[in-house]
């Protein structure tokens, strides 16, 4: 690197190393503009919650408004007053809220992926703000106990019990995408043919880019599930730290961390919790105590085999993910000199 490339990264590096004074200020700027946006929504009547085909007013405006509004008096006490011990508890209930609120973000992106409309624009916007938003107030929360580093850390392995987890997360995905494979190859499985299949995805309004490689033979979850699991191990292997030689131009320099942490904070906020409640509810619906309705397939039974397909690989792999990012988490920290 030249003196002149120096020259004009370390300005940079120095204002990002130092995000512990500026980062209650950036979350009081999201809260107001987070209010704002909550208020427009109310005054306007615009629904920030849409479940399945049916739209509901289950997040009002008036509700992101409040979670704005406090969220920015407890950010501007901490700009004010540091990040007290009563601020930061006040901090990581609304970052809770927040998180809340972003839940099914992955979902929407997934479906913009494919070229399918979301169900609400406002609802999407409203779930991306929020998860900027927990990440803002979590990163407040902590920035009176960490201290930003200068050194860059040597690529790491990570510890033999998250290589595990890793391997479970990869395992629990081979079932699913099997079935989700053999739909797509126009065979049978629970009960329902890959015709079948490709006539609810039409039904549901899958978009042409998701029909046409149905109709390849290649199901696009499948091809996601992939990029999970690649993901998965870039958080457990060194070269999710450095980019490795078959990168080409890439190889040899470090991987920033917001790259593999970015998805994977969002994917695990996701699918571990998704995947953990529904294996919950599953179990429930097993045992008698609750009930599920059949939808597309010929019996319950076939439902049940489908759903406990699905959900097992969300929760495993979901937990995974958390563990692993968590891992890589701790392991790329800059280390003080």
């Amino acid at each position: 690197m030249t003196s002149a490339e120096r020259t004009t990264k370390a300005p940079w590096s120095a204002w990002w190393q130092r995000w512990p004074r500026w980062v209650a200020r950036a979350t009081t700027l999201w809260a107001v503009l987070y209010a704002g946006f909550g208020l427009a929504c109310a005054m306007s009547g615009t629904r920030l919650l849409h479940h399945g085909g049916e739209s509901g007013a289950l997040v009002p405006g008036w509700a992101v408004a409040s979670v704005g509004g406090l969220a920015a008096l407890v950010s501007g006490a901490v700009v004010r007053y540091g990040p007290r011990p009563a601020l930061r508890v006040l901090l990581w209930l609304v970052c809770a809220l927040a998180g809340i609120t972003a839940f099914s973000l992955l979902m929407d992106v997934i479906t913009l992926m494919f070229g399918q409309g979301v169900d609400s624009g406002a609802s999407a916007a409203n779930k991306a703000l929020a998860a900027v938003g927990a990440v803002l107030l979590a990163a407040t929360a902590r920035s009176g106990r960490l201290f930003a580093g200068t050194a860059v850390r040597a690529p790491s392995t990570a510890p033999r019990l998250v290589r595990l987890a890793a391997w479970a997360g990869t395992v629990a995905f081979v079932p699913y995408a099997a079935m989700k494979m053999v739909w797509a190859l126009g065979g049978t499985f629970a009960g329902i043919t890959g015709e079948e299949m490709l006539a609810v995805s039409e039904r549901n309004g899958a978009s042409g880019i998701f029909l046409t490689l149905e109709s390849w033979g290649l199901d696009p979850t499948v091809l996601l599930a992939v990029l999970g699991v690649f993901l998965l191990w870039g958080l457990v292997r060194p070269w999710g730290q450095v980019f490795p030689r078959w990168t080409l131009f890439l190889r040899g320099r470090r991987v920033p961390r917001w790259l593999p942490l970015a998805p994977a904070l969002l994917g695990a906020a996701t699918l571990a919790p998704y995947g953990v409640v529904g294996v919950g509810y599953l179990a429930l619906v097993t045992s008698g105590a609750a009930t599920m309705r059949r939808g597309d397939f010929h019996s319950l039974g076939d439902a049940l085999l489908v759903g406990w397909v699905g959900m097992t690989a969300f929760a495993v792999y979901g937990i995974a993910l958390t563990i692993a990012a968590r891992s890589y988490w701790l392991r790329t920290r800059p280390a003080c000199r």
